[in-house]
């Protein structure tokens, strides 16, 4: 994969009105031990600019290929990819991954500064900065910290500060508590959910968790087996903002069975799949 995102001019173009991602029609296919693997698409998706879309979909339909092809790390096979651009001067997007992606040799405050560095920020900027993010995500008494004195559920807090941080347009989301137990998955789907309502960022969320996606999406959009097209796009009905409370609600509870009704056949076509 390349480390380069190509460049803004080559995703960006005209979006209808609010519409802040335009996907139509895109497709990706790659090449594996002298054979093609079909892994995405076709797949059409409207994201609105501010809204909170959460995807899922059985594991190697192409949700993660979805996210490199919306930060410019891949191309697609076929369609387009259309970006709004608000600001040119701003970090288009920016990623949360489930591995964290930090640098286990800097300090949390370094690791948040770090992207802001590279985007040529000042000093003092990069201090102000990534010291309120620091205080906003908990970590301030850790800022001169390094990763391996950290917790799990702690590493994924300097990353999601790191992505605020950058201030981007777009946040792209890989799974972020894949690998955290359920109680810390809890309390920072809690913390995520607060921060976003407050600053209202374009959120594509990429999660197996169904009340996860319920809890924090506007919209989940359901992917199929491989190769990966939107089969449902369905609007969360509870009120925001909102809290971690809506868990324990009956109409939660039969979205979510809902929700897995539309997977179930799809996860099962999936046995022995590869995730792409």
């Amino acid at each position: 994969m390349s480390q380069n995102p190509l460049p803004v001019a080559e995703r960006a173009g005209a979006v209808a009105g609010s519409v802040k991602i335009a996907i139509e029609g895109v497709e990706k296919r790659f090449d594996a031990r002298r054979r093609i693997v079909h892994a995405l698409g076709p797949l059409d998706l409207e994201i609105r600019s501010g809204e909170f879309v959460c995807l899922v979909g059985p594991s190697g339909c192409g949700k993660s290929t979805l996210l490199r092809l919306l930060a410019g790390l891949a191309r697609p096979s076929a369609g387009d990819v259309r970006i709004g651009v608000r600001d040119p001067r701003r970090p288009l997007t920016a990623m949360v991954f489930q591995d964290y992606s930090i640098y286990p040799w800097k300090t949390v405050r370094q690791n948040v500064e770090f992207p802001l560095l590279v985007n040529g920020l000042s000093k003092g900027e990069r201090r102000a900065r990534a010291d309120q993010w620091l205080d906003r995500t908990g970590l301030a008494q850790f800022a001169d910290s390094h990763p391996a004195q950290l917790s799990g559920g702690m590493k994924q807090r300097v990353s999601i500060a790191r992505a605020f941080a950058m201030e981007p347009e777009i946040l792209l989301m890989d799974e972020p508590f894949a690998a955290l137990d359920a109680q810390m998955r809890f309390i920072l789907q809690d913390e995520l959910l607060q921060l976003w309502q407050e600053h209202r960022r374009t959120v594509l969320f990429i999660t197996h968790n169904l009340d996860e996606a319920l809890l924090l999406g506007d919209r989940v959009a359901v992917m199929s087996a491989r190769p990966g097209r939107i089969i449902a796009d369905l609007e969360v009905p509870f009120d925001r903002p909102r809290t971690g409370e809506i868990r324990g609600s009956a109409e939660f509870a039969e979205l979510e069975q809902q929700l897995w009704q539309l997977l179930r056949a799809e996860v099962e076509a999936t046995r022995g799949g590869v995730d792409v």
